[in-house]
């Protein structure tokens, strides 16, 4: 295949896609609902215009057989009045309008079928029209549905992938908020046990530093008591110096 035929065979694929894009179903069935109207209108024109011309002729008709009845009635005065030649002529013009009156018939009987053929024609495609007019509505409204239900699933897929983000982020920070709280009952447990030191705690290292911190903490307790005990023994009686009590019975 030349550049030039694919070059073609791109321009009308891409091309066809971007109408495809830019047609609107509904918009195509208005305009072909339009379209059928107009072609109804000019119908019923047609069955217009041929019903003038057969009216037309019949008026044509009625008055060459007034004419023709005129000359008849010439024609028979006229031998009355025993004026032969002019009852000839009289039936001459008459033979005349005789060939006239049966042309017109013929073409009358002609504009009547035409007419019958286009009324029952215009008959038919209105029908039509009123059947394509039912379903294109139909098929409009089933488009716009769907349509409309086509823009809320794109709009709850969107949702749904976005709340799906929303749950993994919920979750992840619940696995971290669990993997928090376990580590931190952990250490606890750990610090109660005395297998890991409090490092808020004085002198935390080991168990030699722990135990002298406890026996330290006894002494202090135990000598906190005894000055406690000291300040509230009873004073001890004073002493009777000798010889006191003989000179004061002297």
């Amino acid at each position: 295949m030349s550049i030039m035929k694919r070059m073609s065979l791109i321009f009308r694929a891409k091309a066809n896609k971007a109408l495809d894009r830019a047609e609107d179903p509904r918009e195509t069935l208005d305009y072909s609902y339009q379209r059928q109207l107009e072609l109804l209108s000019n119908v019923r024109r047609g069955v217009a215009d041929v019903a003038t011309s057969r009216k037309r002729i019949e008026l044509q008709l009625a008055q060459l057989e007034q004419q023709g009845a005129k000359l008849q009635g010439q024609a028979e005065k006229s031998l009355q009045m025993d004026r032969e030649d002019l009852a000839r002529e009289a039936l001459t013009r008459k033979s005349a309008l005789s060939g006239q009156i049966e042309d017109l018939r013929t073409q009358h009987a002609q504009l009547q079928a035409e007419e019958e053929k286009l009324t029952n024609a215009q008959k038919r495609l209105q029908a039509k029209v009123e059947s394509f007019r039912t379903r294109k509505e139909t098929i409009k409204a089933t488009y716009t549905a769907a349509e409309a239900q086509t823009r809320i699933n794109e709009a709850m897929s969107g949702i749904g992938e976005e709340m799906g983000d929303v749950g993994m982020a919920i979750q992840r920070a619940e696995d971290k908020t669990a993997t928090m709280q376990a580590r931190a009952g952990a250490i606890d447990e750990l610090i109660a046990s005395g297998a890991l030191d409090d490092a808020s705690s004085v002198n935390a290292g080991d168990d030699i530093s722990r135990e002298l911190e406890a026996m330290s903490s006894k002494s202090d307790v135990e000598t906190e008591l005894m000055r406690l005990k000291g300040l509230s023994a009873p004073a001890a009686p004073d002493a009777i110096e000798p010889g006191a009590g003989e000179g004061e019975q002297r």
